[in-house]
């Protein structure tokens, strides 16, 4: 089972305002619970794709954690996102046979509102341009529920694009080709190669999982002879570090495309916009390629 796109993790000061803001904008929002042996709880928006967003929170200080941390020191927003296991520790030992040496198997899990336990376990590489893994002990379903909930007054279907600042776009595919495997490619993914985008000090690469892409972005060689402060990407990154920052969320309503406003998303830059034709008439899923915009 090839890994795909599992969870975007959008953390917030106030849950319980945050549930209401998006819910406005026309999602579905579920309560998640609590994690057991720490101070966070949660809330889900769960798409057609089998892919969600954690809306995150705190109940008191936690210094320790990075999320927490981000949360401090630039806001609210996008801070990470997970990738979906069968095994977590196969794909642990998978990749260090590889040479990608990453954190866990960690054991974690929540307790949902109705008191249901859900386990799971996490495997994480010590940078922040690659996703964490998020694999479940116990059934898929019961962390992320199926049905009705998946449907929103907004259309959103799943996420098309997630934008990934990094800094060395070729050491950082490496690292992802290490990640995924060398039979990625029979199994519905693909790794392209690094391009430079025109107009822009930027290079880009987009990596297809299933029916989501992720698209690379770093500053190219070059980009300091821009002149000082040109370049958006690399003052993103100097500020915030390596990692997710924006999303396109595809939608079956035309009247529903654009941007959210950034104050109801909570720092979080999403966009709903049209899946491809061939998608819509077809009903399979296909990589959409959307470059992010940086001005």
């Amino acid at each position: 089972m090839p890994l795909k796109l599992d969870h975007i993790v959008i953390a917030v000061h106030d849950l319980e305002r945050t549930i209401a803001d998006y819910g406005a904008l026309g999602f579905h929002v579920l309560r998640g619970g609590d994690h057991p042996g720490r101070a966070t709880h949660n809330a889900l928006v769960v798409f057609g794709d089998g892919s969600y967003f954690e809306l995150i929170a705190w109940r008191e200080a936690s210094p320790g954690e990075r999320w927490w941390q981000l949360l401090q020191k630039h806001g609210e927003g996008i801070v990470d996102f997970a990738l979906l296991p069968r095994d977590t520790a196969a794909t642990v030992a998978g990749a260090k046979e590889r040479g990608l040496v990453l954190e866990g198997p960690l054991d974690g899990g929540r307790v949902r509102p109705d008191g249901e336990r859900l386990r799971w376990q996490t495997a994480r590489a010590p940078s922040a341009d690659l996703p964490f893994l998020c694999g479940d002990l116990t059934p898929r379903a019961l962390r992320v529920p199926e049905g009705k909930v998946r449907v929103h007054a907004n259309g959103a279907l799943g996420v098309a694009s997630l934008a990934v600042a990094v800094r060395d776009l070729d050491a950082t595919l490496a690292r992802y080709r290490a990640l995924l495997g060398t039979d990625a490619e029979d199994a519905g993914t693909h790794i392209g190669n690094p391009v430079a985008l025109p107009g822009s000090n930027v290079r880009v690469a987009v990596i297809v999982l299933g029916g989501s892409v992720l698209v690379l972005s770093s500053p190219r060689e070059n980009a300091a002879h821009a002149g000082e402060g040109s370049d958006t990407l690399t003052q993103r990154i100097a500020a915030r570090g390596e990692g997710p920052y924006a999303l396109v969320l595809h939608t079956d309503r035309p009247q529903s495309t654009g941007a959210f406003d950034l104050a109801r998303t909570h720092g979080a830059l999403i966009e709903l916009d049209l899946p491809p034709l061939d998608r819509v008439k077809d009903k399979a899923p296909r990589g959409y390629q959307r470059l992010p915009d940086f001005t």
